[in-house]
């Protein structure tokens, strides 16, 4: 298998256009036309990851942050970054990161978070905008179910937990085929009437690439009439954060303790106690402080995340838990997440957990 195919299925999951501008999301190290050996699966690629994964044969490095975020002027080893490309150029290690594009999905990064606290009737804190476009065809009625198909296959018509979402309109299209075509119906130099019917479908703005061709190709006609429109509304599995519920209210104290258990922070800094039940949980994973407003618009009782700094718990404005259990606490299950994604769809392939313990920070 080569590593092309692993990487089209990561992107399938979090398509790279979803990164934030900042990032550096994707292929960083090697070929994506090599055959790939094996897998391992890491919150970060450091140089002792990549040196694991020559130790167990594996030519492909999985990590959710990216070894690097900027230019590279010099590589002479004087940092980890830069040792760490040494390292895996010289071996011939690729490494794939999926960063701020797992971040915004609904089951990436925040959304594994959820599912180890339990949260029920989760969905996206922050819906991330400009993330909906529909495409409008117009389809003789004969061929209509084969377009259709074409346009489904290729991604389009997913609303929330349904699948195959379309709106079909009757109507007539006229059109005179002028010299050189060569028409599906009609006659060169005759104005043609027909039957055709409108289809409408809603797709995620990454896709088009892949849904304008698909329905061309299955189009009947030689010049294909067809719309693409942005939508206002936004993706409902696409953008920032999580908020869900608990299946029952649980005092505040009792509910830092089951974080503490679930994720296993050495200390969690956290604002003032309110002495009020939790029930509705926000969450982000790494450093998600710029929720803090999105978590109150929404009735959260608390918010979970990492990275804090001092001023930013003042945010909390008395009207809600802020909780800080550190960045690779609240993202070391990201390897999980992975390690499930790639077995599940290559069982028989060599996918591992990394077992270096990367997190920089210790507390004493």
């Amino acid at each position: 298998m080569k590593i092309t195919e692993i990487v089209s299925l990561l992107e399938s999951i979090a398509h790279p256009s979803l990164q934030e501008a900042y990032d550096n999301a994707g292929l960083i190290t090697g070929n994506a036309g090599w055959e790939c050996s094996g897998i391992i699966c890491s919150l970060d690629a450091t140089d002792e990851v990549v040196r694991e994964a020559i130790e167990k044969k594996c030519n492909l490095v999985v990590a959710h942050h990216p070894i690097i975020f900027s230019g590279l002027k010099k590589l002479n080893g004087k940092n980890y970054v830069e040792k760490t490309i040494i390292t895996a150029i010289k071996n011939d290690i690729a490494i794939y990161a999926i960063h701020t594009n797992l971040d915004n999905v609904i089951g990436g990064v925040s959304g594994k978070m959820a599912a180890m606290l339990g949260l029920e009737q989760v969905r996206i804190l922050s819906q991330k905008e400009n993330t909906l476009k529909k495409l409008f065809t117009f389809v003789p009625a004969g061929k209509a179910e084969q377009v259709r198909n074409a346009i489904f296959e290729a991604g389009a018509g997913h609303i929330g937990n349904y699948s195959e979402c379309s709106f079909t309109s009757e109507g007539t299209g006229t059109f005179k085929a002028g010299d050189g075509s060569d028409p599906y119906v009609g006659k060169i130099g005759e104005r043609h009437t027909e039957k055709e019917l409108r289809i409408e479908v809603v797709f995620p703005a990454y896709l088009e690439g892949r849904i304008v061709p698909a329905m061309r190709s299955a189009h009947p006609y030689e010049e294909v009439a067809f719309d693409v429109v942005a939508q206002s509304n936004p993706h409902p599995g696409i953008g920032a954060g999580i908020i869900g519920h608990l299946p029952a209210s649980i005092p505040e104290k009792e509910f830092l303790a089951l974080v503490k258990k679930v994720f296993g922070p050495e200390i969690i800094r956290h604002t003032a106690f309110l002495d009020k039940p939790v029930k509705k949980v926000a969450l982000c994973g790494g450093a998600g402080s710029f929720l803090i407003s999105s978590a109150l618009r929404a009735g959260a009782d608390v918010f979970i995340t990492g990275d804090m700094k001092y001023h930013e718990f003042f945010d909390a404005n008395g009207r809600i838990l802020v909780a800080d259990i550190g960045h690779y606490e609240s993202e070391q299950f990201t390897i999980d997440l992975l390690y499930d994604v790639l077995r599940q769809k290559f069982p028989t392939f060599a996918v591992l957990k990394t077992a270096v313990q990367t997190n920089p920070v210790h507390y004493s």
